[in-house]
């Protein structure tokens, strides 16, 4: 195989815990999370020059060794002695910054097409356990579709398939660090947890509405205290009619949960004509 085509599917938190944190500096999550349609593409070429070239549309993003595209690539060439170069193209439709994963599901689609372009013959779970030193999401990335995550976010457990409905994302023009957030998060402090294992439940029995009820971020309190427009979004799709609207990640995307498509789209209208939000778009489970 000469070249490739990945797809690169953003994530939304249904469900965002934090247990506490731990000596090395990290956190200790229970997270819900779905992949979304939104999505990056990533080209693979293969070169006869022992080379790793990265280009990409997105100006502002880096090409060079910091990126994980290019960390991952280079990881698997080192780790297989693999002497043919790489050619990459990445296309970014996931927004940066954005609480969605974009980087690590670029990541996680650079070490899949590493192990079929070059047919290494590694399963899905060893893909995982070496996406997870590129980053915690990096191994759901892999996994993809409907999932609970412990741990670091990388202990993951499959739920059944998300149900069929309408995902609205909204990011405000602001861009939001992950680090900062968890920062200023004061676990001690934190008043309300979301019921991770009622929400799982309602997850498995493919109960919207129910699961709509119960999703939760604690991350979201600090995020507003910063950028309230994330509030405000929220509000916007809820005075929609959106079943539940809630911050994925650190933020600062907000995504709204529609089982209705012209209450949908009449949030996705008001969000595109407001000024203060830069990104909005019409998505779905996958």
């Amino acid at each position: 195989m000469k070249s490739i085509e990945m797809t690169a599917y953003g994530k939304i938190n249904l469900g965002l815990d934090v247990k506490r944190k731990l000596e090395n500096g990290y956190h200790e999550l229970d997270m819900v999370m779905q992949t979304v349609t939104l999505a990056d593409t990533i080209g693979f070429e293969v070169l006869e020059e022992d080379e790793i070239i990265l280009t990409t549309n997105q100006k502002d993003l880096s090409t060079g060794e910091d990126n994980l595209v290019y960390q991952a690539i280079a990881g698997m060439k080192e780790e297989f002695q693999i002497k043919n170069g790489i050619k990459a193209h990445l296309i970014k439709n996931i927004p940066m910054a954005a609480g969605m994963a974009g980087g690590s599901a670029d990541c996680a689609a650079a070490l899949e097409a590493m192990n079929l372009l070059f047919e290494l013959g590694l399963s899905k779970e060893e893909l995982m356990e070496r996406g997870v030193k590129y980053g915690a999401d990096v191994p759901y990335c892999i996994q993809k579709g409907t999932a609970r995550a412990k741990g670091i976010g990388e202990k993951l457990t499959a739920l059944t398939p998300f149900p069929a409905c309408h995902i609205v994302l909204a990011k405000p023009a602001v861009s939001v660090s992950t680090k900062f957030i968890f920062e200023h998060l004061d676990v001690a402090a934190i008043e309300t947890h979301p019921d991770m294992e009622a929400l799982s439940t309602a997850v498995e029995q493919g109960d919207l509405q129910e699961m709509a009820k119960i999703m939760g971020n604690v991350l979201e309190e600090v995020t507003i205290k910063y950028y309230p427009k994330v509030k405000e979004i929220k509000e916007i799709m809820l005075h929609c009619g959106a079943l539940n609207a809630l911050m994925t990640g650190s933020g600062p995307t907000v995504f709204g949960i529609f089982n209705n498509l012209k209450n949908a789209q009449k949030a996705q209208e008001i969000l595109e004509n407001d000024k203060e939000t830069d990104f909005v778009i019409m998505s779905h489970p996958c």
